[in-house]
C-alpha cells in the first residue's frame, strides 16, 4: 500500500477532528472541560461509548484471536449485558443523585480521605497501563505501513500520536470527545462492515445468506465451552465479561465521564440501553470478519502468522486491494483515537479532582492553567508507557488489556461492592494497604490454582477473585 495516499488520509482525518475540536471550544466554562457543560445528547454518547470501547484492540486483535479460542470471546460479551444493566440500574442512579464530577469523591464520603485516593489511584494505574496497551497495539501497525517507509522511528511516531490527541483534546476536553468519538466510531464500523464485504467478494461470498453460512459452519464459530477446568469455560468467561464490565465502565472515569455529560439519569440509562445493543452486534461482527480473515489466508495458501495480532494487518496491507488497505488504516486509527483522547481527559478530570482538589485548592482564574499543566503530563506518562509495553509485550493485545484490568480493577470492585451493599464502616487507613495485598494473593493464587484446585485453571475471572479478596479484606478491618 502506497505510503503516500496513507499519509495523505491521515492527514485528512485529523483535519476533521481539529474542526471538530476548534467547533466544540467555542464559549467554554473553565467546567466544560470536565462535564461538557451537561448537554451532551444522549444518543450522540451513546453512539461514541462504542468506539471508546472497542478501541484499537478489538479492531485488530479481537479478529485474530478467533484462530486460538474460536468465538468463546463472545461468552465474555453476554456477559457483558448483565453488567451494562447493573450500571444503568445501580451505579448511574448513585451518581446522578450525588452530582458527581469524579465518581471516586463517592469513596471519600462513604469511608474517608484513604479510600478515595485509594480508589482515584488504581483507576488512574489501570486506566493509563489499559489505554497505554492499546494505543501501542495501533502504534506497531502505523510504524509498519507508514513510518518505516519514511525512516521515522518507532518512538518519533508514538510521540506524534499523543500529541495530536493532546492538541484536539486540550480545550474542549470532554465535550469536544463525545464528537469526536461520535465520528471516530462510525469510521470504524464503516471499516469493519467494508472489510467483511470485499474479503467476502474475493473468496465468492456475495450474499449475507452466503455470509452467515460460510461463519456458521467454520468450526472456529463455536462459542460454548463448558469445560470446567478450561480458562474458557462459559460460565467462567459469563461471570468475567460481567464483572469487567462493571469495573472497566461502571466503575472507570473514562467511561462514566461521558454518561454524566448527558442532561439526566433517564437519558443517561437509554444512552447505556442502546449503547449494549450496538455493542453486542458490532462484536459478533468483528468475530465474523476473524472467520473470514482465517477463510481468505487458507484459500490463498498465505501462512497464518505466529502473532495473531498481526494477521489482519498483515493481509490488509500485504495482500487485499488498496482500497481495502485504506478502509483498514482509517478504521484502526478511529479505534485507537476513540480510546485515547477519551482517556486522557478523564485521567486529567480524576488527577484535577481526587488529588488535587482543584475547586477548592486553586482559584478560578488558576484552574485553567493547573488543568492544562496535568494534561500535559498525562500526555507525557502515555508516550513512556507506550514505550514500555513495546518492550515487554509477547501476548495477544485483548488478552494482556484483560489480565492488566483483572489485577488493578479489582480492589476498586471491592471497594464499591462493600460500600453499596453493606452498611458497615471501615478503618479507613487499612484500605491502600488492603488494596495492594488483594491482587498480590489473588495473582499467587491463580498461578497455583491447577497444583491447589485440582485442575481448575484461572481466566478473566481473577478479576471476580480479586475483588473478594478485596470485600474479605474490608470486612476484617470494619469498625466494630
Amino acid at each position: 500500500m502506497d505510503s503516500t495516499t496513507v499519509l495523505i488520509v491521515i492527514g485528512v482525518y485529523f483535519a476533521m477532528l481539529f474542526l471538530i475540536s476548534i467547533l466544540t471550544s467555542r464559549n467554554i466554562s473553565k467546567d466544560t472541560f470536565f462535564t461538557g457543560d451537561r448537554q451532551s445528547p444522549w444518543f450522540l454518547v451513546a453512539f461514541g461509548m462504542i468506539g471508546a470501547s472497542l478501541s484499537g484492540v478489538t479492531f485488530i486483535s479481537v479478529p485474530g484471536e478467533v484462530g486460538n479460542t474460536s468465538f468463546h470471546y463472545f461468552q465474555i460479551v453476554i456477559g457483558y449485558t448483565l453488567g451494562y444493566f447493573v450500571i444503568a440500574k445501580v451505579l448511574l442512579p448513585l451518581y446522578y443523585r450525588l452530582n458527581l464530577v469524579s465518581i471516586y469523591s463517592y469513596l471519600d464520603d462513604r469511608f474517608g480521605f484513604w479510600s478515595y485516593k485509594t480508589g482515584a489511584f488504581f483507576f488512574i494505574l489501570s486506566r493509563t497501563l489499559g489505554s497505554s496497551i492499546r494505543v501501542f497495539l495501533v502504534a506497531g501497525v502505523l510504524q509498519l505501513i507508514l513510518f518505516d517507509n519514511f525512516g521515522i522511528p518507532f518512538w518519533v511516531s508514538v510521540l506524534i500520536t499523543v500529541s495530536l490527541i493532546w492538541l484536539y483534546t486540550h480545550r474542549g476536553g470532554i465535550k469536544t470527545v463525545v464528537w469526536t468519538d461520535t465520528l471516530q466510531t462510525l469510521f470504524m464500523l464503516l471499516a469493519v462492515v467494508i472489510s467483511i464485504y470485499l474479503i467476502g467478494k474475493e473468496i465468492g461470498i456475495s450474499s449475507i445468506g452466503l455470509f452467515l453460512e460460510a461463519v456458521v459452519s467454520d468450526p472456529r464459530s463455536e462459542v460454548f465451552n463448558w469445560d470446567w477446568r478450561s480458562s474458557t469455560n462459559f460460565f467462567k468467561q459469563f461471570a468475567s465479561g460481567a464483572f469487567i464490565t462493571i469495573v472497566m465502565t461502571g466503575l472507570d472515569q473514562d467511561m462514566m465521564q461521558k454518561n454524566l455529560t448527558c442532561r439526566n439519569i433517564g437519558d443517561a440509562q437509554k444512552n447505556m440501553f442502546w449503547f449494549t445493543v450496538i455493542l453486542v452486534i458490532v462484536n459478533l461482527l468483528f468475530l465474523s470478519l476473524g472467520v473470514l480473515l482465517y477463510q481468505y489466508a487458507e484459500v490463498k495458501g498465505i501462512p497464518i502468522p505466529s502473532k495473531t495480532d498481526d494477521l489482519y494487518p498483515m493481509l490488509a496491507t500485504q495482500y487485499f486491494s488498496a482500497f481495502v488497505g485504506i478502509v483498514f488504516v482509517l478504521g484502526i486509527i478511529a479505534a485507537a483515537y476513540s480510546s485515547a483522547d477519551s482517556t486522557l481527559t478523564a485521567l486529567t478530570t480524576s488527577f484535577c479532582f481526587d488529588f488535587l482538589e482543584i475547586e477548592k485548592r486553586y482559584p478560578k482564574e488558576k484552574q485553567v492553567a493547573v488543568r492544562k499543566r496535568v494534561h500535559i503530563g498525562f500526555t507525557a506518562l502515555m508516550f513512556f508507557a507506550i514505550l514500555f509495553f513495546r518492550w515487554i509485550n509477547d501476548q495477544s493485545v485483548i488478552n494482556a488489556v484483560f489480565v492488566i484490568a483483572g489485577y488493578t480493577y479489582g480492589p476498586l470492585l471491592g471497594l464499591y461492592a462493600f460500600g453499596l451493599f453493606t452498611k458497615m464502616q471501615v478503618k479507613d487507613k487499612w484500605v491502600p494497604y488492603l488494596a495492594v495485598a488483594a491482587p498480590l494473593i489473588a495473582y499467587i493464587i491463580s498461578k497455583n490454582s491447577q497444583e491447589w484446585l485440582w485442575g481448575y485453571k484461572f481466566g478473566f475471572e481473577v478479576l471476580i477473585l480479586n475483588g473478594l479478596l478485596m470485600f474479605f479484606g474490608l470486612y476484617l478491618a470494619r469498625k466494630r
